[in-house]
């Protein structure tokens, strides 16, 4: 059995790779080639251990989480965990991968892909709102995905970003891209042409100004409870639609189901992104316009990612 670290992930991770297999994941979600059973969640004492399995065609895979909010004391995540995947024939152990990398790197896949589709190809600048691991990596996938020039941040905290802008630019590792912090999130909006959320909030952290959004290439990542919201309704008089990974994201997402339940947001303006994908939709011309793009992640990504890591180990 194989067992991959956060380091070797690291050093394993090519972002275009990783982004091509995203669109991959979706074609066999799009086509039904997989089996995803709700995830059982097990609490105890504030304590939550979540399973999130999935069976494709050539991999079985679990991903297996810890939530323990007490961390945060320690000075440590909140949420952590392995990724383990089992012969598709056998059910026999094959590889064990560190879940946090497998997670940051997969959902910062998914943000590219979305990027890749929705964003103007002359795109030059990207704005991070949350200075956290899933900002760190929505960064460096949106310099994978388009010809960045300069990365605004903007956290909502008053911490020291310093050596979370140095190691930001070590990663992208491109001389010519610069990260530069904003004082608020307003700057970031007016200077970003992407603008990638990934927070806990449970309001929205964009301004509620359509003039400020209008024409922007949104992704957002943070919302992932029924209490959660970044997003300003604002955006529902920009985009046309709103596009999805699976129906459920409309019931587990306040950014979704808020203004569902309100009347803002009706489900004719959701789109699959596996529909999308497969679609010969004029991307050119939709990019021309206001995009929103909402991720609540799925097993199917996560399992995914771990078997084109675990194939890219065995190569080396």
């Amino acid at each position: 059995m194989i067992i991959l670290s956060k380091e070797e992930i690291e050093a394993l991770v090519d972002p275009n790779e990783m982004m091509d297999t995203i669109e991959e994941a979706y074609r066999i979600f799009g086509e039904n080639e997989f089996f995803m059973p709700e995830r059982p969640v097990v609490e105890h004492e504030n304590k939550t251990l979540m399973y999130m399995p999935c069976y494709t065609k050539e991999v079985i895979g679990t991903k297996i989480l810890s939530i323990f909010p007490e961390n945060a004391k320690l000075g440590l995540p909140s949420i952590d965990g392995v990724v383990l995947l089992n012969d598709q024939k056998t059910g026999a152990p094959i590889a064990v991968l560190d879940g946090q990398s497998v997670t940051a790197w997969r959902t910062g896949a998914v943000g590219g892909v979305g990027i890749r589709h929705l964003s103007r190809k002359d795109c030059h600048t990207v704005g991070i709102v949350g200075a956290g691991v899933q900002g760190f990596h929505l960064a460096v996938y949106a310099c994978a995905a388009r010809d960045i020039r300069t990365v605004y941040v903007f956290n909502h905290s008053d911490r020291d970003l310093t050596n979370y802008l140095e190691r930001l630019k070590k990663a992208i590792a491109d001389p010519k891209v610069e990260v530069v912090q904003c004082k608020t999130v307003e700057e970031l909006v007016r200077k970003s042409e992407i603008i990638c959320t990934a927070t806990p909030s449970s309001k929205p952290v964009l301004p509620n100004d359509k003039e400020l959004l209008k024409g922007r290439c949104i992704i957002a990542v943070g919302s992932y409870t029924p209490e959660m919201r970044e997003i300003p309704d604002a955006i529902w008089d920009l985009a046309d639609k709103v596009f999805i990974e699976l129906p459920y994201a409309c019931e587990e997402s306040g950014d979704l189901s808020q203004p569902l339940a309100e009347g803002r947001l009706t489900m004719d303006r959701t789109v699959l992104m596996d529909e999308f994908l497969k679609s010969d939709a004029d991307e050119e011309e939709i990019a021309r316009g206001t995009t929103y793009f909402k991720s609540v992640g799925m097993a199917l990504f996560d399992i995914c990612a771990a078997k084109k890591l675990l194939e890219k180990a065995k190569e080396r």
